[in-house]
């Protein structure tokens, strides 16, 4: 793939060795190995945010819990409980015994499911599917508080998980998803933040290709305090276009087309254009401190989990 417009920047992605196999996209999202090596990662948090529950993560916010963190001074007001009397006996001053705190993180995953979405060998949805059970899962392992969810009318129903236990909620939820509600990336994180999306961290998965932009959505997320990540999902399709000749385009959400002839010239502009809009995105998203990541669906969903998504600090 020698003229494809992101092999030569930070979205190393798209340079992987590509599988030479058909995809079989009637299978399960995710293999019993892949879970197995699912459940040895974690999500991160750049941000510290208080749950309505105890989880199992460790806090950098001290708390009270079992595990011992460190001293502080007394100053009136604090628990008398929590004073060490044995460092009073020896010192003749008083001390406040701190430990760590046990956090429970909030995960989203907001799915794009326009018509957009339901192109591409593998298709962009199925791909977006196995981001989410995969995140999801992880999240799950270490008993955080998980929503996985379509944006638009789809996502007024997705059930809040937080056990291991309860994935298989999530994987018959996602297997409920279909494409075609073309609901615009604002709206659909306006209704996910109008529902109290809250704080905590949010993955959007996206192809990001809407008329409207994608600025407003991500300025909502941001305004909202929250961790965002940005999983951007397009298709070998889409990157390098395998046409010529003459075609009539038609845009799969709104019914626009256009004529045109396809030559050399043509894939030349597009591919510049694309590589273009690719940068605008990563230079927004990395001001706003938001982790791009750009994933196309011909990347082994493993290879994206366990080694790119970890290497953007997506998982650890």
């Amino acid at each position: 793939m020698s003229n494809s417009p992101v092999s030569d920047d930070e979205s190393a992605v798209a340079s992987e060795p590509r599988p030479q196999a058909p995809i079989d996209e009637s299978g399960p999202l995710l293999s019993p190995a892949l879970l197995g090596r699912l459940e040895r990662l974690e999500l991160v948090s750049r941000k510290i945010f208080r749950g309505r529950m105890k989880g199992e993560r460790i806090s950098r916010r001290k708390g009270q819990s079992v595990e011992f963190a460190d001293f502080r001074n007394y100053v009136p007001g604090d628990d008398l409980r929590l004073i060490d009397w044995n460092l009073y006996a020896r010192l003749d001053q008083l001390f406040l015994k701190l430990f760590q705190e046990e956090e429970d993180l909030h995960f989203h995953a907001l799915i794009d499911t326009s018509a957009s979405m339901n192109f591409g060998q593998p298709n962009k949805l199925r791909v977006a599917k196995q981001l989410a059970a995969a995140l999801g899962y992880v999240g799950l392992c270490h008993g955080d508080r998980v929503c996985v969810r379509a944006m638009g009318k789809q996502g007024q129903h997705a059930p809040v998980l937080r056990s291991r236990g309860t994935y298989w909620k999530m994987l018959a939820y996602l297997d409920g998803l279909s494409q075609g509600e073309n609901v615009s990336l604002h709206d659909g994180v306006k209704d996910f933040v109008m529902r109290g999306g809250g704080s905590g961290v949010v993955v959007l998965i996206t192809d990001m290709m809407d008329k409207d932009g994608y600025e407003s959505a991500l300025r909502m997320l941001v305004g909202r305090q929250m961790d965002v990540f940005v999983l951007q999902v397009l298709s070998q399709e889409e990157i390098d276009p395998p046409l010529r000749g003459d075609r009539r385009l038609i845009d799969a959400e709104d019914g626009d087309a256009a004529e045109i002839t396809i030559n050399q010239f043509v894939l030349d502009k597009y591919q510049s254009n694309l590589k273009a809009f690719l940068t605008q995105i990563r230079q927004y998203c990395a001001k706003r401190s938001i982790v791009h990541v750009m994933v196309p669906t011909d990347t082994p969903i493993e290879t994206v989990i366990t080694k790119y998504l970890r290497t953007r600090g997506v998982v650890r």
